[in-house]
């Protein structure tokens, strides 16, 4: 009698593992340890703008962990606006994203890189403003763009800009 209870436990057991994913989320691959826009002090800092058509600028973005432990996991998402247009800034071509654990206190930075474009010409985007949303978050926050227009990529696929990996700042 004593084989059925063991049984029903390790059946139990087993369809408990093979519920969870290898990401650690719930079973849409979220994570509830995800750094959260509420929960981090996010700022823009002092940019290399770029000062004239066809130069490249680069904007640095600072995260700061606030609250509880807290994880970075794949890449920033960017969007620039204005001009009545929205347009997702790429992923830095060949970047890698690495996994950053945040513990209160902890910081970490990605850049926006971007070309400028003329003002006024055919396939340029006249930002406004630039609205980052961290991985596994579903809300952003959004920042002024005062960097001038954003020039497109010659095949018209969207903005001449890319987002880099997140890196750890300090120790």
């Amino acid at each position: 009698m004593r084989a059925i209870p063991l049984t029903v436990t390790a059946l139990a057991a087993a369809l408990l593992l093979t519920a969870c994913n290898d990401s650690g989320g719930d079973k849409n691959g979220k994570s509830g340890s995800a750094c959260e826009i509420g929960g981090v002090s996010l700022q823009i800092g002092a940019a290399s703008v770029a000062p004239a058509a066809g130069d490249t600028g680069e904007i640095p973005v600072s995260i700061t962990n606030q609250s509880a432990p807290c994880t970075l996991d794949d890449f920033p998402q960017a969007v620039l606006s204005g001009g009545g247009s929205k347009a997702r800034v790429p992923v830095l071509k060949g970047a890698k994203a690495q996994k950053l654990k945040l513990a209160k206190g902890d910081s970490a930075s990605f850049s926006i890189s971007y070309v400028r474009g003329k003002e006024g010409a055919k396939n340029v985007l006249a930002a406004r403003t630039v609205e980052i949303t961290l991985p596994g978050s579903d809300s952003g926050r959004t920042f002024p763009w005062k960097y001038g227009p954003v020039a497109g990529k010659a095949d018209g696929s969207g903005p001449d800009a890319s987002v880099s990996a997140f890196q750890q700042v300090g120790d």
